[in-house]
């Protein structure tokens, strides 16, 4: 059974031009472990499917199912990762990190515990007293990544947690994402729009079509047992690449010309 099934899954929004469906009859199953990537064009729900996924938005029909039982709500089985840093600007980076697992229950000692390691982890084991607004960009998503951790979700759902970000901090958190996930093997579906950090990070990548979405492409990443410097040297990583994007670019021009019908 996949750990994640989206079946007939259904999304509808209102506009003043009248209902627009960005996913309509949608299915995708994600298996345990897998680093899933998802790219598409704007607009075409991705990020809308993550967030029905989390339990943060509803669906207009059909069912996504975590371990075979339908999502109606968010839960401490799925971390939710977003583009903007998403922090308490007056809770301190050690109360940030705490906070999902003291509104969970966790012990005082434990919650001290987890967060001191993960503090760790990201590479600020003495900046538990320091505040968002101290902290540079990338460095805030560390912190955000941290209280995505720590009640060690099963699933993480992260929606363009980079893209903010400059390209040197960018390629360091990918690298760091991806030992964390070589050591943890945690399910992962990651929404971007950057094929290299689709194809530099997923085990396997999806394409969405315009809206309303389909799965365009599905394609698995092997990497040939390279480190991720060198995979992103090899020439595998070039045929990856070159394959995603012939699939998006078509889907892209498609919905520029939705978007200039409409």
């Amino acid at each position: 059974m996949p750990i994640l099934e989206a079946r007939g899954v259904r999304k509808v929004f209102a506009t003043p031009k009248g209902p627009v469906a960005t996913l309509d009859g949608f299915n995708l199953a994600v298996e345990e472990g897998e680093f899933l990537a998802i790219l598409g064009p704007s607009g075409c729900g991705k990020s809308t499917f993550l967030h029905m996924a989390g339990g943060f938005d509803q669906l207009s029909g059909g069912e996504i199912l975590v371990d075979g039982k339908p999502i109606d709500r968010p839960g401490r089985d799925r971390g939710m990762m977003f583009q903007g840093y998403s922090l308490f600007p007056w809770a301190t980076v050690a109360e940030n990190i705490a906070w999902p697992m003291r509104i969970g229950g966790v012990p005082e000692r434990t919650r001290a515990a987890r967060v001191s390691e993960l503090l760790t982890m990201i590479g600020l084991p003495e900046g538990g007293g320091m505040y968002p607004a101290q902290l540079s960009g990338g460095m805030k998503q560390r912190v955000a990544l941290a209280r995505m951790l720590a009640l060690e979700p099963r699933i993480m759902l992260m929606d363009e947690p980079f893209g903010a970000l400059d390209a040197q901090n960018r390629e360091l958190l990918q690298e760091e994402l991806g030992n964390i996930w070589a050591k943890h093997r945690r399910t992962v579906l990651f929404v971007t729009h950057d094929i290299d950090e689709a194809v530099t990070l997923a085990t396997r990548v999806v394409v969405f079509s315009t809206r309303p979405a389909r799965i365009k492409l599905d394609l698995q990443v092997d990497r040939e047992g390279l480190d991720f410097v060198s995979f992103r040297k090899s020439q595998r990583f070039f045929e990856l690449r070159t394959t995603l994007w012939e699939a998006l670019r078509e889907e892209v021009i498609k919905a520029r010309e939705v978007e200039r019908v409409a």
